[in-house]
């Protein structure tokens, strides 16, 4: 099994102001021992997000009408999944009712 490496948001921050001096992502991928594509992926993530970027472990970079929707999405979910349990309980004690009505 190959062992991800996990490189800190000072590490990233860091190979973007090299960048920034001119040096292309292949130079500074090589100055610091990575691969061409990270420096790349992390510049356009730098450049998506600014200040905001690499948050770290997937999270994703939300401005706080992203996180009001997503926790909106979150109850609605959680709701609908309430309101099919509840759905069913009346479904099973209308059975059960029946029974005792037609005796």
């Amino acid at each position: 099994m190959k062992i991800r490496k996990k490189y800190d948001k000072e590490f990233k921050e860091m190979a973007i102001s090299l960048l920034n001096t001119g040096k292309t992502a292949k130079d500074v991928a090589a100055d610091l021992g990575i691969k061409p594509y990270l420096v790349s992926r992390w510049k356009r993530e730098y450049i998506k997000h600014g200040s905001g970027s690499f948050s770290g472990n997937g999270r994703a970079n939300l401005n706080e009408e992203q996180k009001q929707i997503a926790e909106l999405k979150k109850e609605l979910r959680e709701t609908q999944i309430e309101r099919d349990i509840l759905k069913k309980a009346v479904g099973i004690f209308s059975k059960g009712d029946s029974k005792y009505m037609n005796s």
